[in-house]
């Protein structure tokens, strides 16, 4: 089964049932698949062929999914863009991509008239001097060339940065899309009742690949709030009878912190909880399970490369296995611990978590030598270092692709390490995560000042601010006069680490 039938096959199961509901405006299956017809054939319009790459960066909005659909529909790749990133940042995407066109809220106009790339430019949900907007296109009946479409056809380029601070594209067929979605339906048991929150951005992998697809395969409903706010997030379970949600430790920890009458809010309709993008230490989820009233929180680990599939801890082990992972992969997922590239890890043992998935990416865009080192006999390298206790449950215990999760988001060390480099007076540089009780890990530089130089962090800060995106700057600064080297010359992270996280 390929995406674009699952849009066809919905709307004749569940013609009039609500599939999205967004910025108090409801659309059914019907309407969901009306307008996607709409939007390809005004793709076909701009000369979008089969296998053209469409890039969208936007908030949480209607015409997210109704681009998304409409892209697959018209034969097109969708191409995802963080809308938290930086004009350079979305240039490379852009251009390293081959994207034909680019979608874009106008929210993020400040963004887009810095870019260099030239490629044509339509904005969504917000009209823009200069722009055509996309909703007022669409109102216009374009022709629509029904494309046939393979399961295993391209339908995302899904972007994860990479240690040389380039991001990398991986590339996700129809059947995998799919696959994401039905791996986790089956964990959490979803089914065509379930109103599933999303509340975090839906282009991460995690918001579109598993729930919002998950749900698009049974026939449930999305409820989607345009960005995450602690208040927004807890009315809206309260209000639409949300059954489900997704999102990092800090979404769940802050609306227990800021909101004085958070137990007055009826989030009784809700029946599971799933937390990705760090773990969750045994006292918080006590208190959490105390504060939501249930214990129906499962953990998920996966990354962008596996769809994300991977593995899972399930309510009945979260206090008792807290810190974990779980024990084995998913439905639909297979994984095993190596310390090397031939030999098996052992219970006690730390090595790395090699997966195998039906979501797995087919590779990494226009880049064969990366694909050839991530997969060694169908098997995916993640990367990650875990321990495997005497029951087979694992515990990340490093990041050999030195990655920094801070509130959901990835932040990959060389990236921030070329942007501060690139500042004067800066000699040398090491960015590190150290653990932070909310967000995870917290991005952290340790500088090296050249001779006699004084850095003003306001300004180094000033300098970053349109060169990554703000999540990546570090909260934390030290200014140290040396850093500890290897023999070979590399940065001993792993000192820093223990020397700053005490």
């Amino acid at each position: 089964m390929n995406i674009t039938y699952l849009i066809k096959s919905n709307a004749r199961k569940y013609p009039d049932k609500i599939c999205l509901k967004a910025d108090g405006k409801s659309y059914s299956y019907r309407a969901i698949a009306d307008l996607s017809k709409k939007a390809a054939g005004l793709f076909q319009n701009l000369g979008i062929e089969k296998g053209d790459k469409v890039a969208i960066m936007s908030y949480n909005t209607p015409a997210f999914v109704i681009a998304f659909f409409g892209i697959l529909r018209a034969g097109g790749i969708v191409v995802p863009i963080n809308h938290k990133l930086m004009a350079p940042e979305v240039d490379y995407i852009l251009g390293h991509s081959d994207s034909k066109l680019f979608l874009f809220d106008g929210a993020l106009k400040s963004v887009v008239n810095n870019l260099s790339s030239k490629i044509k430019i339509i904005s969504v949900d917000t009209g823009v001097t200069g722009f055509d907007q996309f909703e007022l296109l669409l109102k216009d009946t374009h022709e629509f060339t029904p494309i046939k479409i393979s399961d295993n056809d391209y339908a995302e380029l899904l972007y994860t940065s990479g240690t040389t601070g380039r991001p990398k594209g991986c590339m996700h067929t129809h059947k995998g899309v799919i696959a994401s979605g039905i791996n986790v339906a089956i964990i959490t048991k979803m089914d065509e009742d379930d109103r599933f929150l999303i509340a975090m951005p839906i282009w991460h992998s995690s918001p579109l690949n598993n729930w919002f697809m998950g749900i698009q395969y049974v026939g449930g409903t999305i409820i989607m709030i345009r960005e995450y706010h602690p208040l927004y997030f807890i009315q809206t379970i309260q209000e639409e009878k949300c059954t489900m949600y997704f999102g990092p430790p800090i979404s769940y920890t802050m609306p227990v912190q800021m909101i004085p009458n958070f137990d007055e809010y009826d989030i009784a309709s809700m029946k599971t909880w799933i937390c990705g993008g760090g773990p969750i230490a045994a006292n918080v989820v006590t208190m959490l399970m105390n504060k939501y009233k249930t214990n129906g929180f499962y953990q998920v680990y996966g990354m962008t490369e596996s769809g994300p599939t991977g593995t899972a801890l399930y309510p009945k082990d979260q206090i008792s296995r807290a810190g974990s992972i779980g024990k084995n992969g998913i439905p639909g997922c297979d994984v095993i611990v190596m310390k090397n590239d031939t030999e098996k890890a052992k219970p006690g043992d730390t090595g790395e978590i090699w997966m195998k998935s039906d979501s797995m990416m087919k590779g990494y865009y226009k880049d064969p030598k990366a694909t050839r080192t991530a997969f060694k006999d169908g098997w995916y390298k993640t990367g990650d270092i875990v321990r495997a206790d005497e029951d087979g449950y694992l515990f990340i215990v490093d990041r050999k692709k030195d990655m920094i999760s801070t509130g959901g988001e990835n932040v990959y060390s060389k990236e921030v390490e070329d942007a501060i480099s690139a500042y004067q007076d800066v000699s040398e540089v090491a960015v590190i995560g150290i653990p932070h009780p909310d967000w995870g890990e917290t991005v952290t530089a340790i500088i090296v000042p050249d001779k006699d130089k004084k850095i003003a962090i306001d300004k180094l800060n000033k300098f970053l601010s349109d060169k990554i995106a703000k999540f990546k700057i570090p909260r934390i600064y030290k200014f140290v006069s040396e850093l500890p080297h290897t023999p070979s010359g590399k940065v001993m992270k792993y000192k820093l680490r223990n020397e700053y996280s005490k």
